[in-house]
This record gives structure tokens, C-alpha cells and sequence, in this order.
């Protein structure tokens, strides 16, 4: 890490309120400290570098000495040149104190030249292309596992194939460490962890073998630190050759919130595991019980959110994460347990397009349920309710709304169609859901803080229940 010490803040001179002694504090931390190195000497520059690469053991930090705005004449080491335009007479100042006689945006050719790597570039890409069409015709095997895995689409399918099967009710939490155990075997570029919640967020399956300084393995602890661990796993997936996963509760997705937006940003296939997704947690109350974390991350954009509803969604929601190579994904995941969902195999098919009817009415329908996670069944036994009362309901399960709203236009209208009265239900916040229901249909939601109670006892006490998305229909109807 090269630390830019040059002594200005936006707010101006750091001296008086900057206290810190940084080399020290770095050394405290066990760091390979190297310290007043002049930003602007070339030879002390990558002397600096090449101690840091000598120190195999331990990270090194780089204390650069410099002057912000350097060669402006009233510029330079001013709080000015960090927040603001130098202006065009600060710039041509500049020009001359500096002796640049080139116009904007003109790179001299002996400067070029110098920089240029293209061919060096395209010849070393060459030479790797043949290299490894050699291997594959010599080893096919080896080659096939290093575009690996050739078989995914098996692996999948018989991952849901045997969570249909089982058809187990148990909380999307457990249901993505079963996951993980038919993943696991054959990805071993996956490494996970958790924020000291591993046995509650379940992110250690039968294959986790535990990092530490001693040895190598595929499980981290990373301790009582969300923004640290986010941070890490994006590193790891930037670097390549692992695809990182880690767990905490969603609501303290808050303090990942800035890794989670550049995770966003710089399009890292990284995967957050949020377990203890609402209400539905219970007795730990407001603080831990999440009503607005689901729609502020999907309102990141570039983000995947997915709330399953049983295990086959959430094994796809896994698959989704996995292949999704241009982005972060946040599965949002229950501590309760949530019945399992038959369905027809279309409908299964269906859940990876990120909504979807998961249960037609018997009848046309007069009105639509949208529905996510624990609230899906809320939303099946609403639509039985109402269906003994003649009104008929289509039930459409929507995972992941982002998922959704990529699909074509034919796609969305057949789930969604226009003029259909609509009714959402999902235990957070409602202004999200407005955009599905529009401003004459009604969500059944959470817009107040959660209370310290069992799971059943909340969801009754806040109108999160069939009862309330039954009479909802009745009066969009």
C-alpha cells in the first residue's frame, strides 16, 4: 500500500488536528513500514517496491512523501488543488513553470513509445493461446476442468432435481448450505466465510477446510468485521481464480454497505450470503429484524438481490450467483423455516427469469399476488382463501425483481399483465413494491420498525399474514 502523505485535507493543512504518527501505527500492526520516501525520486521509488516485495511474511506500506498540485505555481500544497479545477491561467502557468510545451491531450512519441505495449501484448497473448491449445491436445481432461466445470449443467439439475425430490421445509439458510454441498465438490475455486456467524448463517458445509497461518483451506473466520470481510471477498474476486462468498445477517449488511457498492461498481462476481432476512427472526428484535435492507440493496445498481422461497429456489438462486460473472449478487435468506412449494416443472424452469406464476388460479384470475421468500407462502394460502370466497388469484413468486426486469417485454406481460388488479406482500418496507403494483394496487408490508416477539407473533401483530393479503385483494378488486 503506498500512502500519499502530502499534509492536505480538502478542509486544508492537516497539521494540529491530524494527530496520527501513520509508520508507527503500522508498525504496531505488524506491517513492513517503509517511510519518507520522496514521491518524486524515481530510484527511491522502486527501492521502496522492491523491500515491499522482499517482505514475503507481511504487507508493507509505502510512505510517499509529496506536494499536492506539485509545479503549480499558486496551487501547489494548497487544500485549492485537491477540490478544485486548477482554471486556465493556474494550467498555463503550470505549462511554463514546468517547461511542457505540448497542447491538452498530446502525449510526445518518445513518451508513447516508451509506454506502448501493444505488440509486446498481443505477442505474449499469442504465445499463451498456443501454449495452452498445445496442453488441451496433450491433456483434454486437465483443459476441459481448467474452463471448468464442463458438467455444471448436470450439477445443477440434479442439485434441484434432488431438492424437488426431498421436498424438505426447512429455512432458505439451511437450504443454502445444502446447497453448498452439492456446489462445494465441484468448485474448489469457492472460499467463504463469515462474520463470527457461521452456525447461523451456515456458511460452512462438509468440504470447508479453515484458513489459517499454518495452513490453506477455503473457510475464513473473518471476526466481528462486515466491511472488512466484504472488502477482502472483492479483492479475492478482482484477483481471480476464486469466487468468494460471505455470510452475516442482512441487517448488518449496513456496515458492508461501502464494499457492497463498489463490489457493485466494479463489477465483481462477488456473492453476500444475508441470513435473518425480516421479521421473521423473532425474539432479537428491531434492531436485528430487517424492514428496509432488502429494497435499499436493490436499489444498488449492477446488484442481484435474491429472496427465495424453499430450497429448489434457493439452489437456483446459487446457480444465478455463480454464473453471474459481471456483478455481485445478495442472497437474502430466512432463519425460519419455509414450507416447501410444489410446482410444475415449467415453473421450475421459470425461476431462474426472476419472476414467475409459481401457482394459477383454477379460474381467470381477477387479481395478482407478488410475492418473495418467507411471504410466499403468506401469498398461496391467500389465494385458497380467497378462491373458497370466489375470487380467483394469480400467485406470482419473484426471487429477484432485477432478474425480472431484464427479461423481454413478452415475458414480463405474461406474469404481469396489464390492466390485472395487483397486491404485493413481503415483509419490509412497501414504496419498493409500487413500482409492480402501481399507485391503485396495495402492498402489505413492514413501514415501521419490527418487536421483540416468536416469528408468528410478529408477522400477526404487524398484518404480514393471509388474512390481511386476502381483504388487500378484496379491495382492489
Amino acid at each position: 500500500m503506498v500512502y500519499d502523505d502530502n499534509g492536505i485535507s480538502i478542509d486544508g493543512k492537516v497539521q494540529g488536528w491530524f494527530r496520527d504518527d501513520t509508520p508507527k501505527r503500522f508498525e504496531a500492526y505488524g506491517w513492513n513500514v517503509v517511510a519518507n520516501v520522496d514521491g518524486y525520486d524515481s530510484g527511491a521509488i522502486t527501492a521502496a517496491i522492491e523491500s515491499a516485495r522482499a517482505s514475503a511474511d507481511r504487507p508493507t506500506l509505502i510512505c510517499a512523501k509529496t506536494v499536492i498540485g506539485k509545479g503549480a505555481p499558486t496551487r501547489a500544497g494548497t487544500a485549492k488543488a485537491h477540490g478544485e479545477a486548477l482554471g486556465e491561467a493556474e494550467v498555463a502557468a503550470t505549462r511554463v513553470a514546468i517547461g511542457w510545451k505540448y497542447p491538452p491531450f498530446v502525449i510526445p512519441d518518445t513518451v508513447y513509445r516508451a509506454w506502448d505495449a501493444t505488440a509486446k501484448g498481443a505477442a505474449l497473448e499469442s504465445e499463451w493461446n498456443a501454449r495452452f491449445a498445445a496442453y488441451e491436445k496433450a491433456f483434454p481432461e486437465l483443459a476441459r476442468e481448467f474452463r471448468r466445470p464442463a458438467d455444471w449443467p448436470e450439477v445443477v439439475e440434479a442439485m434441484v432435481s434432488d431438492a424437488n425430490r426431498k421436498a424438505e421445509s426447512v429455512a432458505s439458510r439451511k437450504a443454502s448450505q445444502i446447497a453448498l454441498e452439492a456446489m462445494g465438490p465441484r468448485l474448489p475455486e469457492l472460499l467463504g466465510g463469515s462474520a463470527d456467524l457461521t452456525g447461523s448463517n451456515l456458511t460452512m458445509w462438509s468440504g470447508s477446510k479453515v484458513v489459517t497461518g499454518a495452513q490453506p483451506g477455503n473457510y475464513i473466520h473473518f471476526g466481528v468485521r462486515e466491511f472488512g470481510m466484504a472488502a477482502i471477498c472483492n479483492g479475492l474476486a478482482l484477483h481471480g481464480g476464486f469466487i468468494p462468498y460471505s455470510g452475516t445477517f442482512l441487517t448488518f449488511s449496513d456496515y458492508s454497505r461501502n464494499a457492497l457498492r463498489m463490489a457493485a461498481l466494479m463489477k465483481a462476481r462477488n456473492i453476500f450470503v444475508f441470513t435473518h432476512d425480516s421479521i421473521g427472526l423473532g425474539e432479537d428484535g428491531p434492531t436485528h429484524q430487517s424492514v428496509e435492507h432488502l429494497s435499499s440493496l436493490r436499489l444498488i445498481p449492477n446488484m442481484d438481490v435474491w429472496r427465495p422461497c424453499d430450497t429448489v429456489e434457493t439452489a437456483l438462486a446459487w446457480a444465478a450467483a455463480l454464473e453471474r460473472r459481471a456483478g455481485p449478487t445478495a442472497l437474502a435468506l430466512s432463519r425460519q423455516n419455509l414450507p416447501f412449494v410444489k410446482r410444475a416443472p415449467e415453473a421450475v424452469a421459470a425461476i431462474r427469469r426472476g419472476g414467475y406464476v409459481i401457482s394459477e388460479s383454477a379460474q381467470p384470475a381477477r387479481a395478482l399476488v407478488i410475492a418473495t421468500g418467507s411471504e410466499v407462502s403468506i401469498a398461496l394460502a391467500a389465494q385458497k382463501a380467497l378462491a373458497d370466497s370466489g375470487i380467483p388469484v394469480r400467485v406470482i413468486s419473484m426471487p429477484c425483481t432485477s432478474a425480472f426486469d431484464r427479461q423481454d417485454a413478452a415475458w414480463r406481460e405474461s406474469v404481469l399483465p396489464r390492466g390485472m388488479p395487483r397486491v404485493a406482500v413481503e415483509a419490509g418496507v412497501t414504496d419498493y413494491w409500487r413500482k409492480y403494483v402501481g399507485l391503485e394496487g396495495e402492498v402489505v408490508g413492514v413501514d415501521r420498525f419490527g418487536e421483540s416477539a416468536p416469528a408468528a407473533d410478529v408477522y400477526k401483530f404487524l398484518g404480514v399474514d393471509a388474512e390481511h393479503v386476502a381483504a388487500a385483494v378484496k379491495r382492489v378488486v
